[in-house]
């Protein structure tokens, strides 16, 4: 692996290293913000039907003055399933004779009430204001908000699988810098839709870039650290995911409006914008694509950062060129990869089926379990907050399982285990709340750490040009799964088992593919050629994970 040699050269990990990934936590930061801001956004208030006798004056005017609201509201609303009041439907005339102490459900029947004609009156106690009691997504048109957040998923989706292509073909860094801009302007401009379909057309335009600054920070971690240190900087990265969630809890509680929700969440992304230009391309994938002339610049920045001004010298386009013939084994690197090759090549073929299986499983029951809190419990600010902190705690001890576990056991493991968490809940009562709690809390936990796992161990599977058309592909396989949980989920009201069952078997299973297809990686240096894979395979066989030697000093 000759760029492992270069990045010694330049440094190891130094100031730079320290400096990059403080940039890169920053979009990193506010992306949970992103993904899970419609558990507040779009969380649903409790209402009722508008009716003129609690809601018009000049139907309060007629009413006889003895009576109160809680009269007026047994003979104006009838009470639904749980016995409070009906959330969608209204009697069609006053029902007197309900304020009969003696009154039974007999006393009215269905055809006494109609729909919502009128709209809808909220409780804006917790909520001044959300995209649902904005535009009644309720009772006939509760549906319209799992759509919504399925239509951000697909944006996900097709941003992962654009980005990744696009990254690979024209660089990381101005893909990271475009896709910040992109979500600050989408984003922004959603306090200002009129109506349902344009605020998800402009969520949709958000969740493109939100794809590019998932996929684009992991990458140029990967491709800037050597191979000790790729685990804790990655580990890291995912670390600011948790502190996203527990920020975008705290957030919520404070912001009660769903505009101002969304204006302080998307603001930052225009200074990290401007943040990002700083930042310094991959010199291992430019190396790779034939640019030793920019690759040499890359890597003298870096070498300056981190002090080692003496390899500014010894650093030559000479020094580059023999690194190229190396790294291309006497292919030529100018060649260009496609998609194709993910499959068409036999060493990526089953690496790229699988993980596309894994990344879907993942993504399905991760998100059909986040995005749905207000099934899990009351108080969602303080739920959003737990899920944050264990999270934190999942994620803090991934490098820690590594060491024992290896990179895809720990995958494996807390992938089923998330599964199994899921499954737990569906036999607890619902009456039992601290218990599901408990085990909705478990399964996002282990979530924690198999995300941060995967994206330690899908960078180690690909070499440098198909790294990220790869990832694209991959996160393309998650964002599907994204999608399909919630259209899960709008199956509850006639088969209320298949979400949650699904959500718990279909991670289990793909806990096994991991087992079966796909090799263990720790302790291999990053690859940059399909050669590279070949050897790989070969030290796997042997059982010789080998290490690139460290001179490194200890920033992290």
């Amino acid at each position: 692996m000759a760029f492992a040699e270069l990045l010694e050269r330049a440094g190891g990990v130094g100031l730079f290293q320290a400096l990059q990934v403080f940039t890169l936590l920053l979009p990193s930061l506010l992306v949970p913000s992103q993904l899970l801001m419609e558990n507040f956004s779009a969380a649903v208030p409790s209402h009722r039907c508008w009716v003129p006798l609690l809601d018009n004056s000049t139907g309060q005017a007629s009413v006889p003055g003895a009576l109160g609201p809680k009269d007026l509201l047994t003979v104006s609303i009838p009470p639904g399933p749980n016995h409070e009041p009906h959330q969608c439907r209204r009697f069609r005339q006053p029902q007197w004779q309900l304020l009969d102490p003696n009154a039974t459900a007999t006393n009215w029947s269905e055809a006494a009430t109609e729909p919502c004609m009128d709209g809808w009156v909220y409780d804006r106690s917790t909520f001044t204001s959300t995209i649902v009691s904005e535009w009644d997504l309720v009772c006939d048109y509760q549906g319209l908000k799992p759509l919504g957040q399925s239509i951000y998923m697909a944006g996900v989706l097709l941003g992962s699988l654009s980005w990744g292509l696009l990254s690979d073909r024209f660089g990381r860094k101005p893909a990271l810098s475009w896709c910040c801009l992109q979500v600050a302007l989408a984003n922004t401009s959603t306090i200002f839709s009129s109506n349902f379909l344009i605020y998800c057309g402009l969520r949709f335009l958000s969740a493109f870039g939100v794809a590019g600054i998932i996929m684009t920070p992991v990458t140029l971690m990967a491709e800037w650290t050597t191979t000790r240190r790729r685990a804790v900087t990655i580990t890291m990265l995912g670390c600011s995911y948790s502190l996203g969630q527990l920020t975008l809890g705290a957030l919520a509680f404070t912001l009660r409006d769903w505009r101002a929700l969304q204006l302080a969440v998307s603001m930052p992304f225009f200074a990290i914008f401007l943040i990002s230009w700083w930042l310094p391309e991959s010199a291992r994938w430019l190396i790779i694509v034939g640019k030793p002339e920019q690759a040499l610049q890359e890597l003298k920045k870096v070498a300056r950062i981190n002090g080692h001004k003496e390899a500014t010298k010894s650093l030559t386009v000479e020094v580059l060129m023999t690194s190229m013939e190396e790294e291309e084994g006497g292919a030529s690197m100018k060649a260009r990869r496609s998609v194709l090759d993910l499959f068409l090549l036999p060493t990526l073929r089953w690496r790229s089926c699988s993980m596309f299986l894994v990344s879907f499983s993942q993504m399905i029951s991760y998100y059909g379990l986040v995005l749905d809190l207000q099934n899990l419990g009351s108080d969602i600010f303080l739920l959003q907050v737990l899920f944050g902190a264990v999270d934190l705690l999942g994620r803090a001890t991934t490098t820690f399982l590594f060491s024992f576990l290896g990179h895809r056991t720990t995958l494996a493991s807390f992938q089923a285990m998330a599964g199994l968490s899921i499954l737990a809940n569906i036999l607890v009562p619902q009456d039992l709340q601290t218990l599901r709690l408990v085990f909705a809390v478990l399964g996002k936990g282990c979530f924690g750490i198999s995300l941060t796992s995967i994206s330690v161990y899908k960078p180690e599977l690909y070499p440098t040009a198909l790294r990220m058309t790869a990832d694209g592909l991959l996160q393309s396989a998650g964002r599907l799964g994204a999608v399909t949980g919630p259209l899960i989920r709008m199956t509850r009201p006639a088969v209320p088992l298949l979400a949650p069952v699904s959500y718990g078997v279909i991670p289990i299973a793909s806990s096994l593919i991991l087992l079966l297809f796909l090799p263990e990686t720790k302790g291999l240096p990053l690859p940059d050629t399909i050669q590279d894979l070949e050897s790989q395979k070969s030290a796997a066989a042997k059982g010789k994970h080998r290490e690139v030697a460290i001179t490194e000093s200890t920033w992290f």
